[in-house]
C-alpha cells in the first residue's frame, strides 16, 4: 500500500512538474504586457485612437485634390430650356473633357472654408456642324460658413486633443489592469499548487499514521473507532487530492491562455514581499490628479456639453450664412486664347433664417441644452468626489496590508511548528487522531491564509499604481509603452 501511494505521488509530480515551465510574478506580468488578448485588444484601440488624432490634424492642413472628367461622351436627345424660357428637346452628339485642381483648408478662427480651384474644359460637338470649346478658369477663391454665431472649429480644437491625451493615459492604466490580471492568475495557479503540494504531503502522513494506528489497534493500545477515523482522514485525503489536481487542471489553463505559453505545465515561485515604501495620501493624490484619465475626462465631458449648448444658442435665433465667390475665367474656340483677356466672376450670398414665432421651440431647445449641461457639472462634482474618496481609502489599505502579511506570515510559521509537535506527541499515544487532525487543518488553512495575504499585498500594489499611474518604488511617473503614440 505504501508504495502504491508513493508511485501515486510520483505520478502526479511527473504530471505536474515533470515538462514545467519555471516563471515568477515578474515574468508574468511581462509577458501578459506583450501576448496577453488584454494587450492585443488595447493595442488596436490605442491604434484607433492614434489615427482619429492624426485625422483630426490632418483635418486643419491644406487638402490638395485632382478632379479629373475623362472623356464623356453623349449622343442623345436632351430637353433644354431656350433664351424664351420654354422646354425644347435638341439632339446632343458631344464629348466633354475637364480637369480642376483644388486646394481646401479650413480656417479655425472663423469656422469657415477656404478653396482656391483652377478648372479648365474641352467640349467637342460631332455631327454636320463639328466644333470645339474650351473654358478655362485660372483662378477662383471660395469662402463659405455655415453660421456666424457657432464656430465649431473652436471647440473641437480644445476637446480633441483632450480625447488624445485622454487615451494615452488610458492606455497605460488598461496595461496596470493586465498587470493586476496577471497577478491574480498567477496567484490563483499558485495556491492550487500548494494545495495540492499540501493534499499529497498530508496523504502521506495519512497513509503512515494508517499504518501505525492499524498496529496499535491489532495490540489493543487504541479502540476501533479511533481506528476508523484515521481511515475516514485518509479516505478524505485521496478526495482532497483528486479535487485539487482538477483545481490545479483549470487554473493553469487559466493562466497559460493568458500569457499565450505552450505548455500548461508551470511551476510559480512564491513572490517575496516588495521593499519598504510609504505612501502618503497627499502624494497618491497629487499623482493622481496629475496622471489618472479621469482628471482629463472630466474636462473633456464638460467642454463637450458646453459645446453642444453654444451650438444650440448659435443656430437657435438668427442664423447667418454667407457663401462668397471670386475669380477669372475665359472662353474660346482656340486653346491658344484661353490665356488672355480675362473676364472676372463674382458671386455674394448671405442668407438669413429668422425665426418669428416657432411655439417656443428654441425656448426649449436652449434650456434642454442647458439642463443637460447643469446634469453633467453635478455628475462630474460627485465623479469627482468617488474618485478622491477612492484614492484615499486605498492609499489607507495599502498602509496596513504590509502588517496583515507579517501576521499571516508568523501565523503559518507556528501553524506549522504546532502540527509537528502534534504529530510527534500522537506518534508516541499522547494525543488522539482528532487532535492530530485539527492541527493538520489549522496549518493548511494558515499556509492558505499567508497566500492570500500575499496575494492582496500585491494585487493593492498594482491597484494603487493603476490609481496614480505612479511608481513608488522608482519613485516616477508610469510612462507609455506603446510606440505609437510617440
Amino acid at each position: 500500500m505504501k508504495n502504491s501511494i508513493f508511485l501515486l505521488f510520483l505520478i502526479f509530480s511527473v504530471v505536474t512538474f515533470g515538462q514545467t515551465k519555471i516563471i515568477t510574478l515578474s515574468d508574468a506580468i511581462e509577458i501578459a504586457k506583450k501576448k496577453s488578448p488584454e494587450y492585443k485588444t488595447l493595442l488596436n484601440t490605442s491604434q484607433a485612437s492614434y489615427w482619429r488624432n492624426r485625422n483630426f490634424v490632418a483635418e486643419f492642413l491644406p487638402q490638395f485634390r485632382l478632379i479629373a472628367t475623362l472623356p464623356q461622351y453623349s449622343n442623345s436627345i436632351q430637353r433644354i430650356t431656350n433664351d424664351e424660357g420654354q422646354d425644347i428637346f435638341v439632339s446632343q452628339n458631344q464629348s466633354r473633357i475637364d480637369g480642376r485642381l483644388a486646394i481646401s483648408q479650413q480656417v479655425p478662427f472663423t469656422g469657415g472654408s477656404l478653396s482656391l480651384n483652377s478648372q479648365i474644359q474641352r467640349i467637342d460637338r460631332f455631327g454636320d456642324s463639328e466644333s470645339t470649346n474650351y473654358s478655362l478658369t485660372p483662378l477662383s477663391i471660395n469662402y463659405y460658413q455655415n453660421s456666424l454665431f457657432y464656430n465649431p472649429f473652436k471647440w473641437d480644437k480644445k476637446i480633441e486633443p483632450l480625447l488624445y491625451e485622454e487615451a494615452k493615459r488610458a492606455f497605460v492604466e488598461r496595461m496596470e489592469d493586465i498587470s493586476l490580471s496577471s497577478c491574480r492568475l498567477y496567484f490563483g495557479l499558485l495556491k492550487a499548487q500548494v494545495r495540492l503540494k499540501n493534499a499529497n504531503t498530508n496523504l502521506s502522513n495519512q497513509d503512515t499514521l494508517l499504518q501505525i494506528a492499524k498496529g496499535r489497534f491489532k495490540i489493543g493500545k487504541i479502540a476501533e473507532n479511533d481506528l476508523l477515523q484515521m481511515e475516514l482522514s485518509h479516505l478524505n485525503s485521496k478526495n482532497t487530492v483528486s479535487t485539487n489536481t482538477i483545481l490545479l487542471k483549470k487554473t493553469s489553463q487559466d493562466l497559460t491562455r493568458f500569457l499565450e505559453l505552450k505548455t500548461e505545465f508551470i511551476e510559480l515561485e512564491i513572490p517575496e514581499k516588495l521593499t519598504a515604501f510609504t505612501v502618503s495620501v497627499e502624494k497618491a493624490m497629487e499623482e493622481a490628479k496629475n496622471n489618472r484619465k479621469s482628471v482629463i475626462e472630466f474636462r473633456r465631458r464638460r467642454l463637450q456639453a458646453e459645446k453642444r449648448l453654444a451650438e444650440v444658442k448659435g443656430n437657435n435665433r438668427l442664423e447667418i450664412s454667407v457663401n462668397a465667390n471670386f475669380g477669372l475665367n475665359k472662353q474660346a474656340e482656340e486653346y491658344d486664347l484661353l490665356f488672355q483677356d480675362y473676364d472676372q466672376q463674382q458671386n455674394l450670398s448671405v442668407t438669413l433664417g429668422i425665426p418669428i414665432f416657432d411655439w417656443g421651440v428654441s425656448k426649449s431647445r436652449r434650456k434642454m441644452a442647458e439642463a443637460d449641461l447643469g446634469l453633467v457639472e453635478t455628475n462630474l462634482e460627485q465623479e469627482q468626489q468617488a474618485f478622491e474618496q477612492e484614492i484615499f481609502l486605498h492609499t489607507l489599505n495599502w498602509s496596513i496590508q504590509r502588517d496583515f502579511l507579517a501576521t499571516s506570515e508568523k501565523a503559518k510559521e507556528v501553524a506549522r511548528k504546532r502540527y509537528d509537535i502534534t504529530k510527534e506527541r500522537y506518534i508516541l499515544g499522547k494525543i488522539t487522531i482528532t487532535d492530530l487532525n485539527l492541527a493538520q487543518q489549522e496549518m493548511d488553512k494558515a499556509e492558505l491564509e499567508y497566500l492570500n495575504s500575499l496575494e492582496n499585498f500585491w494585487t493593492d500594489y498594482y491597484i494603487l499604481r493603476k490609481l496614480t499611474l505612479y511608481d513608488f518604488i522608482a519613485d516616477k511617473k508610469l510612462e507609455n509603452s506603446n510606440l505609437l503614440f510617440e
